[in-house]
């Protein structure tokens, strides 16, 4: 690889190192061309992106950025796996890692605080951005409802008694 695209490289790595909230740094050894493929589908539907990286080219790019505290990671055969929401690589990285062995979770990085594996499993647990915002939709919609319900209810019990009186004379 010529010097230019390393440059290029770099840049595209730190770009993604500074616009993402969560790493996960992985090493994947053996995955075949359909299960990395199946890997980065997960991960493109849940709103993150997986890569594999040049452990040298990956140290240089993440030296200043908020990820700084992961260098001494990138050894071995490293992927990334990255998100802005802070759940979301997580979660599709632990779910392919327990059923696929050729993945094996190394540690991560939330903003400037590094996540062990067990920190990771954790992590992936959590409900996702997108699944608290259901959840908080669903809280403020569930009151409104109530409200219509009750209001709604006394008109009922007095159509029915009224139904009640007419049917006994």
């Amino acid at each position: 690889m010529d010097r230019g695209k390393k440059e290029a490289l770099v840049a595209e790595l730190r770009q993604t190192f500074d616009e993402n909230e969560l790493v996960v740094v992985t090493h994947q050894s053996g995955l075949n061309v359909a299960e990395a493929s199946d890997l980065r589908r997960k991960m493109r539907d849940a709103g993150a992106r997986f890569k594999v990286t040049k452990n040298r080219l990956a140290k240089l790019a993440i030296e200043g950025t908020k990820f700084a505290h992961l260098t001494n990671d990138f050894t071995g055969p490293t992927a990334i796996a990255v998100s802005v929401d802070p759940v979301a690589a997580a979660k599709v990285a632990v779910e392919f890692a327990s059923k696929n062995d050729k993945l094996i979770i190394v540690s991560g990085g939330l903003g400037e605080k590094t996540l062990d594996v067990a920190s990771v499993n954790a992590l992936a647990k959590l409900p996702s951005l997108d699944e608290l915002r259901g959840k908080i939709v669903g809280l403020l919609q569930a009151p409104a409802g109530k409200l219509a319900r009750v209001t709604q209810a006394p008109a009922g019990q007095l159509a029915r008694v009224i139904g009640a009186y007419a049917a006994k004379n």
